[in-house]
């Protein structure tokens, strides 16, 4: 099970919200800095969003992934307001190991179609849900597509073997996953899943470790780290 660190960007800023939209925090105004650091504890991949672009719908902060992917020596994925090939393109030419997208391929299953088959696994779907309702345009809207087993169902359909499942209620609360709306997500669909919102304390990770061999690849953990909640050191324990 992956421990991915998160880097939220926001006006060229590392910060953190509550459910993507209230609370703003700032952690660092040195995004690379935080992305070295990770690096340096031991993380094995890194968890970057562009939050300027899932607000806005244009990513706003390539310039800043592109330095990050080519000055650590792990993996980095990047998503938020990615919704064309050629920005795809780009990132994935500038060592950007994998594209997080989400509204686009909500709305538009063509597109999902072609970027899983020109792309194919350097492309993973983040699939951000609110009550079991798909959200999209950066949390802001609920989608009028499939509700979230219904819409995981089709991604696994179309050859998706690993998403990225959010519960946008939890994130960044501190009030532990969803690990009963994971559980179901798994038990439905039987698709991999990447957990992200909620982790508060070591034993979050204990609980999602426990649900591997169902489905559980791995877990993107934010604002406990930034908050001191635990270490990467610890965490890394049960990866």
């Amino acid at each position: 099970m992956l421990i991915i660190p998160a880097i939220d960007l926001k006006d060229g800023c590392v910060v953190r919200y509550v459910q993507g939209r209230t609370d703003k925090k700032v952690y660092s105004k040195d995004p690379l800095k935080t992305a070295k650091h990770w690096a340096r504890q031991g993380a094995e991949f890194l968890h970057i969003v562009d939050l300027d672009g899932a607000f806005s719908g244009v990513p706003k902060n390539i310039h800043l992934v592109k330095e990050i992917a080519k000055s650590i020596n792990i993996p980095v994925e990047f998503g938020g307001g990615v919704r064309d090939m050629e920005t795809i393109t780009s990132l994935l030419d500038a060592d950007v190991k994998r594209v997080i997208l989400g509204t686009k391929v909500v709305e538009d299953k063509i597109f999902l179609e072609n970027v899983l088959k020109k792309f194919k696994d350097r492309i993973i779907i983040g699939v951000d849900a609110k009550e079991n309702k798909v959200m999209i345009k950066g949390w802001k809207d609920a989608s009028n597509a499939e509700d979230l087993t219904a819409f995981a169902n089709l991604l696994k359909e179309k050859g998706c073997n690993e998403i990225i499942y959010t519960d946008t209620l939890k994130d960044g609360t501190l009030t532990g996953p969803n690990i009963k709306g994971i559980k179901s997500l798994l038990k439905e669909t039987g698709i991999k899943i990447i957990a992200s919102g909620g982790i508060s304390c070591l034993e979050d990770l204990r609980k999602l470790k426990l649900l591997e061999k169902q489905g559980v690849t791995g877990v993107i953990v934010g604002k406990a780290l930034y908050e001191g909640k635990f270490t990467l050191a610890e965490a890394l324990k049960f990866s």
